[in-house]
């Protein structure tokens, strides 16, 4: 039985969707809000926002849309 390990930014993604669907944030927000959220994680995920190519001022919806985190 091999157990699937999920990537560290899908629970990112899914924490973030399940912000949305609570109106905490909306899509159009840009992904520095959720430095509000995380507080002392949070230089922890926007270093590996910023390793994936994100910046602060993308909107949420860009991190939402990533269907795979794959690590080269």
């Amino acid at each position: 039985m091999t157990q699937q390990v999920i990537h560290p930014m899908v629970k990112l993604q899914r924490n973030v969707q399940s912000l949305i669907e609570s109106n905490i944030i909306k899509p159009s927000d840009s992904i520095w809000k959720i430095a509000l959220l995380y507080g002392n994680e949070w230089q922890h995920w926007k270093q590996e926002l910023l390793d994936f190519g994100f910046s602060m001022q993308d909107p949420i919806s860009e991190l939402l849309a990533v269907e795979a985190w794959d690590e080269e």
